[in-house]
């Protein structure tokens, strides 16, 4: 990490957008989204589906790895764990926090947490990024 992490500004993408998921901080390798749970993110049991989760630990875990990326740098998920430890209610607010826990030259191990306000742990995350120099080809 050259340059102390990724200067440009967090982005959040259309789905996360599309699910209501706002950016709360972003940087040294730790990243924070959160989500008022609604209507539209409840399952058949009446509950957060867990698509929900998996995409909070995604976007906060990656988070946390583009923060440490130089410029020149690209990253993306290679592996991602989840243990979903207690449901998330109908108008309940998510937070999830992505921590980098090791990083290297090409990969970086992660863990998150997604927690209610009340601090109840919802969902647990672990997982690997990769990363290389340089945007993929199709992106260029």
């Amino acid at each position: 990490m050259k340059n102390g992490g990724s200067s440009s500004l967090p982005h959040i993408g259309e789905l996360q957008n599309s699910l209501g998921i706002e950016l709360v901080s972003m940087g040294q390798g730790e990243c924070k989204v959160k989500v008022q749970v609604s209507e539209n993110h409840l399952n058949k049991g009446g509950v957060a589906h867990g698509g929900l989760h998996a995409t909070l630990l995604d976007t906060a875990m990656g988070g946390a790895v583009v923060s440490s990326l130089d410029k020149e740098e690209w990253c993306a998920t290679a592996q991602l764990d989840i243990s979903y430890i207690n449901a998330a209610k109908n108008e309940c607010t998510l937070l999830c926090t992505g921590t980098m826990i090791r990083r290297g030259r090409s990969l970086a191990h992660v863990r998150g947490e997604v927690r209610n306000q009340d601090s109840e742990l919802i969902a647990l995350g672990r997982g690997t990024w990769g990363i290389w120099d340089g945007r993929p080809k199709h992106l260029k």
